[in-house]
């Protein structure tokens, strides 16, 4: 047998069957990621890559350039998308022929894709004033899609705003103990907006920051440009912040006043705050005693913190956790608000609405690995993050077109196993590209039904 490695050699199963059967990995111009066309169409409608890549200058010498910059910033996004989270894929897709025509290359005789050294170079060309305006771009280019799509009128869009953890395992740079989360870690901070009642909150920016940074680093200046943002594009609708605790800082809080925004943002337990809710804990703890069961009550109360220069609304939830083998425990829960309505309503209808944010960003992390920032350094890493959130605003989109299908509340994961990873053969004629998927692909009815919703005819 010949040791050639470009020879392909049969990986043989002798007795799985009635005769022996051979696996060969010799299909020219085949590819898994058949579905991938329709994250290209969605990408055209948005110009997502294009406008994000727009953010950069290209220092290099014009008659070495090989891929643009432009090619760059695709190849990582559509790639992210596809489940190929490390750079060290590249050099493995260079020849996948759906990689090379969802950007813009001819799939068979066309030059082959960046490669893994390409790309580092690329990860750690720009600097902090190029990640910014790439940042910026980002949420624009959301808003301005949800602009039109929604023909600039929404009655209310809510912003969220969390911090998630990010473990590293080296030596990058800015990383830092964090004791909450008991590891080295960076710590990003992820943005989200929901309009109206709708079930989605889309991702509109994220901003990695030092492993040891304040949960309000960083947040002021992302609600402020947000805030502008959707004032632009949707003239007179209210806006609402919502926040989790850590947020509750003084600056913070007098910026939503001054932007009049409703906001709803959680503060921790203190000595004054106790007092003001001592006087609802003895109702909810005697309905646990008779019950066994955790209850609450809420109420409202008005505070003002010595740094704060007046009083504020802080919604009061009075709760004691019964546990099985323990003895129950006082758990109450404070709110900041300026909203009017009952304290009920605002912590149950409108605060915590913002956990489903918990989703997102836990597809984010198992999805799309936005966690893999092993870069040396933290600008290359914001880079990195900034990329894999491009990827999901895609397949956000790619949810939304799923509409009145099985895929409509589907998980990333699930929508990229089910309707991008299509075993596919490419035929090359002379006016056209044939893709021949497989006839008997379960998901065809749907995934035509997305093609045609992105323009396919």
């Amino acid at each position: 047998m010949s040791n050639d490695p470009t020879i392909p050699h049969p990986v043989r199963f002798p007795a799985l069957f009635d005769r022996p059967v051979d696996a060969i990995f010799d299909q020219p111009h085949a590819s898994s990621d058949g579905g991938a066309v329709l994250l290209k169409a969605i990408d055209d409608q948005l110009g997502l890559t294009r406008r994000v890549a727009g953010c950069l200058v290209d220092r290099r010498d014009p008659s070495r350039v090989t891929h643009t910059l432009t090619d760059l910033v695709a190849q990582r996004v559509f790639g992210l998308a596809c489940g190929y989270a490390d750079a060290n894929d590249a050099d493995r897709l260079a020849d996948d022929p759906i990689q090379k025509l969802i950007l813009d290359r001819h799939p068979v005789t066309g030059t082959p894709l960046a490669s893994q050294p390409t790309l580092s170079r690329f990860e750690h060309t720009p600097g902090p004033r190029a990640l910014y305006r790439m940042g910026r771009e980002l949420a624009a280019t959301v808003i301005e899609h949800h602009r039109v799509r929604l023909q600039g009128q929404a009655r209310r869009i809510t912003v969220d705003l969390d911090v998630t953890d990010d473990p590293t395992h080296g030596a990058q740079q800015l990383s830092c103990f964090h004791g909450h989360y008991d590891t080295w870690c960076y710590l990003p901070l992820l943005a989200f907006l929901t309009f109206d009642g709708e079930p989605e909150q889309y991702l509109c920016a994220a901003l990695l920051r030092p492993g040891n940074a304040a949960t309000v680093t960083g947040a002021r200046g992302v609600i402020q440009g947000l805030v502008a943002l959707l004032r632009e594009a949707f003239p007179g609708t209210t806006i609402r912040v919502r926040l989790d605790g850590g947020f509750a800082h003084p600056d913070l809080l007098a910026d939503l006043e001054r932007a009049r925004v409703e906001y709803v943002v959680a503060m921790a337990e203190n000595a004054v705050l106790t007092r003001h809710v001592a006087p609802l804990m003895p109702a909810v703890r005697a309905e646990v005693a008779a019950t066994d069961a955790t209850a609450h009550v809420y109420g409202d109360t008005w505070y003002r913190a010595k740094s704060w220069p007046h009083e504020r609304r802080v919604i009061m939830k009075a709760e004691v956790v019964a546990i099985d083998g323990k003895a129950p425990r006082d758990n109450p829960r404070f709110v900041i608000t300026n909203l009017r309505q009952s304290p009920q309503w605002i912590y149950e209808t409108v605060y915590c609405q913002r956990g489903d944010v918990e989703n997102r960003i836990k597809e984010l992390h198992h999805g799309l690995e936005i966690d893999r920032t092993s870069c040396t350094t933290f600008w290359a890493n914001q880079l990195r993050v900034l990329l894999t959130a491009t990827a999901y605003v895609l397949l956000q989109e790619l949810r939304r077109q799923a509409a009145a299908t099985p895929y409509a509340r589907a998980q990333v994961w699930t929508l990229r196993e089910r309707l991008l990873k299509i075993g596919v053969w490419i035929q090359a004629r002379v006016r056209r590209f044939i893709l021949h998927l497989p006839a008997a692909y379960a998901d065809r009815e749907t995934w035509t039904l997305i093609a045609h919703r992105l323009g396919a005819t």
